[in-house]
């Protein structure tokens, strides 16, 4: 879950900085764009610290 919401919040950047380099457009300011790479980066760890728990979980009751 954590890691398709980080996906998601990461292509809202990648498409925030396409536009602004070849259309000129950008949706998001500097601190927009900020905020939602920072969000994404707080998700990627959130989703990687639960997977690892996961794997610890399973390896010490196996």
């Amino acid at each position: 879950m954590f890691l398709a919401a980080s996906i998601a919040v990461f292509a809202v950047f990648f498409a925030n900085v396409a536009l602004g380099a070849f259309a000129g457009s950008a949706f998001l300011g500097d601190v927009g764009e900020m905020l939602v790479l920072f969000a994404a980066s707080i998700l990627f760890v959130v989703a990687i610290l639960k997977r690892e728990t996961t794997e610890k979980k399973r390896k010490s009751s196996g």
